[in-house]
């Protein structure tokens, strides 16, 4: 538990006022954070895409198996989030990609100010692509706009095809949702993707739903083609610069307007996040 998204907060009853008024303005702060970033990303012609899911669900066995085939087409890094250990970021440079590591310590999500203090350690005028793996968790990190251009949700075969049922704002926030550890179903009797596929449509969701195995690269193709697509559309969006930040809306993914002026980098660097405990690797 964190004190970023309030959900360390306690509750005193439903609708609490003050509970309501500080989460409000923890979110306003971090979306100014948000539109700073995305300023910078697009100033760049960077395309950010975000990778939330539970723990486990393979989100950094799916980044290893999409930076062997992009990165002959695109200049890529990850930005990593978890609450310790540089383990996942390790993974990630040992094939040659800048990859910044930020440990939370006991925060369960990534916020915008993390991820602009982790874009100064990344070259950005060298890069095409930067992919931010969130924190594992279905619930916190939803609610923070990080500055990215498109959300995507992991769902493993190993956790039940009702989860997007269970975690709603999650899985209707999402650009795409890819149902991963595909090459386990001939073992589990409780998944059954098109069930998985009707609980997001359930949601009003009309994004996307790739199946698919990183491990045993079974239906990769699609999710690159995908990602090919959304490269391509939001470079030419960029190129336009027809909305406020280059923000783009999606699949009925809505990022809340920004308050004020985004920051400077200046600014920026105060921490937005309390006593939390943040490092970069």
């Amino acid at each position: 538990m964190c004190k970023t998204c309030g959900c360390s907060l306690p509750r005193t009853g439903a609708g609490d006022t003050a509970t309501v008024d500080v989460v409000a303005r923890l979110l306003q702060a971090n979306d100014r954070f948000a539109a700073h970033n995305r300023d910078h990303f697009n100033s760049h012609r960077v395309i950010a895409f975000n990778l939330m899911s539970s723990p486990g669900a393979g989100k950094t066995a799916l980044l290893e198996a999409t930076i062997n085939a992009l990165k002959a087409d695109f200049r890529l890094a990850v930005i990593e989030g978890d609450l310790e250990t540089d383990n996942d970021a390790r993974r990630i440079r040992a094939h040659g990609i800048p990859a910044v590591q930020i440990t939370t310590g006991g925060g369960c999500h990534l916020d915008a100010n993390m991820i602009h203090d982790a874009l100064h350690d990344l070259p950005l005028s060298q890069l095409d692509i930067v992919f931010i793996e969130n924190v594992g968790n279905l619930v916190c990190p939803a609610g923070f706009d990080l500055g990215q251009h498109r959300n995507i949700v992991l769902l493993s075969a190993t956790e039940g095809d009702d989860k997007p049922a269970k975690y709603p704002v999650m899985f209707r926030g999402a650009d795409l949702v890819l149902l991963t550890k595909m090459d386990l179903i001939p073992f589990l009797d409780d998944f059954d993707p098109p069930s998985a596929e009707r609980a997001v449509r359930d949601l009003a969701n009309a994004a996307p739903v790739i199946s698919l195995s990183a491990r045993k690269a079974i239906n990769l193709d699609a999710w690159e083609a995908w990602l090919r697509a959304e490269v391509a559309a939001i470079r030419s969006s960029q190129n336009a610069t027809t909305e406020p930040h280059g923000g783009t809306h999606h699949h009925g993914h809505h990022h809340r307007p920004a308050v004020a002026s985004p920051p400077s980098c200046t600014e920026a660097a105060a921490p937005i996040q309390g006593d939390e405990r943040v490092r970069r690797s």
